[in-house]
């Protein structure tokens, strides 16, 4: 059973969906009890990092998510989830992140348009369960203001002004800064990848 951490993402139905389209069963979680017994999690994620980080404080699943995530559970983040696994963000730096990565998620800047908004391609940087079976340079739809920064952890990059982070893969720890629900065929392997693993 997968786990989709509920906080009020405005992409959960979406992620709801593409999971109901490659037949995977799953349940929203709002609490400790449910997050324990969750053997994969997913944190979807759209909008600004403060309001998510603090949604999570008040629901008090901070630090139940992130001990099962420390505890070898599969996890997934999408967009915003990405984000949050690591320290803090330039969007709102009196929130602090989930920490689980060293860095700061930082605004575009110069003459690229903001937000990063469409289909852009994916560069691999090492082996990739996500990106399994989706070809050398899968175009994925994106839509972000702030991105990580390219770390050793990534397994895929994308350029956009800037070299960031599209894939994070580390031990039982996989993200993505795109938005596989909304990526067509792509997406729906992404997912399934990350549920048959």
């Amino acid at each position: 059973m997968i786990s989709i951490l509920d906080y009020g993402a405005g992409n959960l139905r979406s992620v709801e969906n593409t999971l109901g389209a490659i037949g995977a069963e799953y349940e929203l979680v709002r609490d400790v009890h449910s997050l324990h017994r969750s053997t994969k999690i997913i944190l979807p994620g759209v909008g600004h990092f403060g309001q998510m980080m603090r949604a999570l404080d008040e629901m008090q699943v901070r630090e139940a998510l992130t001990e099962r995530i420390r505890a070898g559970v599969p996890f997934l983040g999408i967009c915003l989830g990405l984000q949050a696994l690591f320290q803090s963000s330039d969007e709102a730096p009196e929130a602090r992140g989930l920490g689980l990565f060293e860095g700061k998620i930082e605004r575009f800047r110069g003459d690229t348009r903001v937000p990063h908004m469409g289909w852009n391609s994916l560069e691999r940087t090492r082996e990739s369960r996500l990106l399994d079976g989706t070809g050398d340079a899968p175009y994925v739809y994106f839509a972000n203001s702030f991105y990580a920064p390219a770390v050793p952890e990534a397994s895929a990059i994308c350029d956009y002004g800037v070299r960031f982070t599209a894939v994070l893969e580390h031990k039982n720890i996989h993200a993505v800064q795109f938005h596989p629900e909304k990526s067509g065929a792509v997406g729906l392997k992404i997912v399934k990848n990350f549920v048959c693993s």
